[in-house]
């Protein structure tokens, strides 16, 4: 019965491992969401509404600078003048690195519930087989 209990105590430990993990990795998911949704309030964004089914364009900040309006990067203390276009694809290749990210990072999530659920099967049969054993154990 001793040992029921401590399989049945690593089992839970192992679980208890497995939740925190998938609470840091969701952490992680939603902070690169929200730079996703600030880096695409910079950019020109198209997507399509499903519910008017209409191809839409928002124009962010990228779309509402002139021409002639100039560019700045902050660099540690300084602010450095930059090319609209280097503008534009540093905020591209932000957003593709955050959307690769992301998408990692759900396929961690789903790996993880799988494990999660695969753990609390295994803690389910430790206690099904401890609970016939306890009144073997009784008997005896």
């Amino acid at each position: 019965m001793a040992d029921i209990q401590a399989k049945l105590q690593a089992l839970s430990e192992e679980y208890t491992k497995l939740q925190q993990d998938l609470q840091e990795t969701v952490q992680s998911r939603q902070k690169l969401e929200a730079q996703k949704q600030e880096n695409l309030g910079v950019q020109k964004v198209e997507f399509f509404d499903p519910s008017t089914c209409i191809l839409t364009d928002t124009y962010q900040e990228f779309a509402k600078l002139k021409d002639e309006e100039t560019i700045y990067k902050l660099i540690g203390p300084v602010l450095l003048k930059q090319e609209r276009v280097e503008a534009e694809s540093t905020v591209k290749g932000r957003l593709e690195f955050i959307e690769k990210e992301i998408s990692r990072l759900e396929s961690h999530i789903k790996e993880m519930q799988g494990k999660m659920d695969k753990k609390k099967g295994e803690i389910i049969q430790v206690q099904t087989s401890a609970q016939a054993a306890a009144p073997q154990a009784a008997k005896a």
